[in-house]
């Protein structure tokens, strides 16, 4: 396996294991855990700016449910499903059924148009165990998942606003502009079609309106409309399909939502399905792979490594550690009893991209030594150095 293979790195850095009796089952480690929340809380920042209201929907859900859907026809083959007494039951394989049951509670208006709801929701797949690949393929994951219920003339200013966050978001880590191609209705498929007809207009339209070039992939669509996916280039020049965004006027219909339009009439919402990272795993997946491991510093998991000069500096260590710790950036102390270049050499291999060393001389002045990952070195009173990197912590963009 390649060093910088993701599944490599993974081990390297402690971040994720799959053991075989629990294939295709992600185990987070600590480290891995918090590049999981800092990447869920930053697309939860960006989504709630936006108007999305944050949902959370059960993993087991009756069977027919998914049969009226239309996933069942499509995807049952890879659905976990049982029986609980006399009752089929299924774990969810994606929540856009579930978000239709949370816009069906209530009288909807066409005044409370658009509606925007999103959701990590937990997702499971039965695989085959030949496809399973890391965290590029697993059983268990997680979507950024988000759902919009609009009207028709909504659609290419909600396609829009995806377009620029997308593009706001994949800048921020680091990534060119991605490929964009149009996928049509595939051979099995619901609904007409004249309803394919307008979905696959309406959706190109509003793609050249945000002005994308697209490549038109035939027959690739969802089963019940058509897609722009996001292909993105890594810095080996791979291409990684990411994000997407759904056009579908079938779901809404055979799962009963409605709206009250302007004339009193009940009409059925438009549903735009779309993700930014996909599947989180294989978004950190590609983050680790893209960045041979050496994540920026606002994503590290461990952002700062604090090492004594030796156990009488311990005493300091802890404090610059404490301090770092309480202005929002991720400290780990290095003071076990190896010897200090041992310390540094783990803290470079776990690709900690700054490490403070501090001694006598800095416990007297009040200052902090920081060793960046570059090589460059800079010496800065406690409270400066702390204002520097809580900015950097905070910035959410590529600066180192």
């Amino acid at each position: 396996m390649d060093d910088l293979d993701h599944r490599s790195l993974g081990t390297r850095l402690d971040l994720w294991h799959i053991q075989e009796d629990a294939p295709g089952m992600v185990f987070w480690h600590p480290r891995g855990n918090t590049l999981y929340r800092v990447l869920e809380d930053y697309i939860r920042r960006k989504m709630r700016r936006l108007g999305y209201a944050e949902v959370r929907t059960p993993q087991l859900l009756p069977r027919e449910l998914w049969a009226r859907s239309g996933h069942w026809a499509k995807f049952g083959a890879q659905m976990f499903n049982f029986a609980d007494g006399e009752r089929a039951m299924a774990l969810k394989p994606m929540s856009c059924p579930c978000h239709v049951q949370i816009f069906n509670r209530g009288l909807r208006s066409w005044r409370d148009l658009p509606l925007r709801y999103a959701e990590f929701g937990a997702c499971h797949r039965n695989e085959p165990s030949g496809s399973l690949h890391g965290l590029m393929r697993t059983r268990g994951f997680e979507q950024d998942d988000a759902h919009v219920f609009c009207r028709e003339e909504d659609v290419p200013g909600e396609v829009a606003r995806f377009v620029a966050l997308l593009s706001e978001v994949y800048a921020d880590f680091g990534f060119p502009e991605p490929r964009v191609f149009l996928s049509t209705r595939p051979l099995a498929r619901a609904g007409s079609d004249e309803l394919w007809d307008w979905a696959e207009g309406t959706l190109g339209g509003a793609a050249r309106q945000c002005g994308l070039s697209y490549q038109v992939q035939p027959g690739e669509g969802a089963f019940y409309g058509p897609k722009l996916e996001f292909a993105l280039c890594d810095r080996l020049g791979r291409s990684w399909q990411c994000g997407t965004v759904q056009l579908d006027s079938v779901l809404p219909s055979r799962l009963d939502a409605s709206y009250v339009g302007p004339n009193g009439d009940r009409a059925t919402p438009v549903m735009i399905h779309h993700a930014v990272f996909g599947s989180i795993g294989r978004f950190i997946a590609m983050l680790l792979e893209h960045h041979a491991g050496a994540l920026p510093f606002w994503l590290s998991p461990d952002q700062v490594a604090v090492a004594p000069l030796s156990q009488n500096h311990s005493d300091y260590a802890a404090k610059v550690h404490d301090v770092l710790e309480a202005e929002g950036v991720r400290s780990v102390l290095f003071a076990s009893a190896e010897t200090l270049s041992r310390r540094i050499v783990a803290a470079h291999d776990a690709s900690i991209p700054v490490v403070t060393v501090v001694g006598q001389r800095e416990a007297e002045q009040g200052t902090v030594s920081l060793r960046e990952r570059t090589g460059a070195v800079s010496v800065l009173p406690l409270n400066e150095a702390v204002i520097a990197l809580r900015r950097r912590a905070q910035s959410g963009q590529i600066s180192d």
